[in-house]
């Protein structure tokens, strides 16, 4: 195994997400050394260029465009290359091509003997992080993705909205596909210690189960209605990836609902899915289950088969 660099993060994919996260990784002063690597070269030097240009107002960093052989000893991976998602055209849909496009780049991943972990951003990313797992060679703990982390963010931005509290004091998850079979996990929602429920009455917020229905529509569908205005979600998934990268470096073994292997939690094995899982310089390190009430659970299950159905009509077959 390559000797990780601690402070070495590699994008592959540097479109819209790819280049927003770099700008936001360029930021955060995690890194010392950033490669991008895209298909296309020149788009690759472009951005290097570009996020390189702010430096004299962050932190001293060696940006650059590069190849795979600079990839091995990166403590962090993230791949976010892959073809996007065009209005009206669910992440599912985009699960064949980008599988194949994963079939040039975990071959070269698996020749370079990578030490440190790999992020699947692309989407469908439940997907394309379980074809990461078969096709990377590398432990699963170490191969994981960005799952539902952004979708539970909109969520306690818009509860937070809701019930006039910081979105930093909701607690609340996302979980299982990062897409329209996902689920709210409300039965487990808090605001600080408090239930969700018991919030909303002692602010006599009586309409809370009318506006959970709407919420849960509104952050199911917030990818869509991005995409629909500007063709393109790259800002707030780019928060997600510093947050996650953050979780990684600093060993933080903080909570996240990322995607990875599923293992007969919640009676789901096979898929990748997201759940509340421990996150730190390992990877994946353990899992956190959350109380899930009977229609929750039932739901998560759904979205496993979909999942599945994907899988199986999308992997390549030996």
């Amino acid at each position: 195994m390559s000797k990780v660099n601690p402070r070495k993060v590699a994008m592959i994919g540097c479109g819209f997400v790819g280049s927003a996260s770099c700008f936001a990784l360029m930021q955060s002063g995690l890194f010392s050394e950033m490669v991008l690597i895209d298909a296309n070269q020149a788009k690759a030097e472009g951005e290097a260029m570009d996020i390189a240009h702010g430096l004299p107002f962050a932190r001293p960093m060696n940006i650059y465009a590069g190849s795979y052989d600079d990839i091995a000893d990166a403590a962090i991976i993230i791949v976010s290359a892959g073809a996007a998602q065009a209005p009206g055209e669910t992440r599912l849909d985009l699960a064949k091509k980008n599988i194949r496009i994963f079939g040039f780049i975990m071959p070269e991943l698996k020749k370079r003997d990578i030490g440190g972990v790999l992020v699947i951003v692309a989407n469908p990313v439940d997907v394309l992080t379980y074809a990461a797992i078969q096709m990377s060679g590398l432990p699963e703990n170490r191969v994981f993705g960005t799952g539902t982390v952004l979708d539970s963010a909109r969520l306690k931005t818009m509860i937070g909205d809701y019930v006039g509290v910081d979105s930093r004091n909701c607690h609340a998850y996302v979980v299982g596909e990062h897409g329209n079979s996902e689920i709210v996990a409300w039965s487990s929602a808090k605001i600080s210690g408090l239930p969700l429920e018991d919030y909303c009455m002692l602010k006599d917020l009586r309409d809370y189960k009318e506006q959970e229905e709407l919420i849960a529509e509104r952050v199911k569908n917030s990818a869509y209605e991005i995409i629909e205005r500007k063709g393109a979600t790259y800002y707030g998934i780019a928060m997600s990836v510093k947050r996650v990268c953050e979780a990684v470096i600093r060993d933080e073994k903080t909570v996240l609902p990322v995607s990875h292997l599923q293992h007969g939690e919640y009676g789901i094995k096979d898929v990748a899915m997201s759940t509340p899982a421990l996150v730190g310089i390992n990877g994946i390190e353990g899992e956190i289950p959350i109380d899930l009430n009977m229609d929750e659970q039932e739901r998560l299950l759904a979205s496993a088969r979909t999942l599945r159905e994907v899988l199986d009509d999308a992997m390549p077959k030996d």
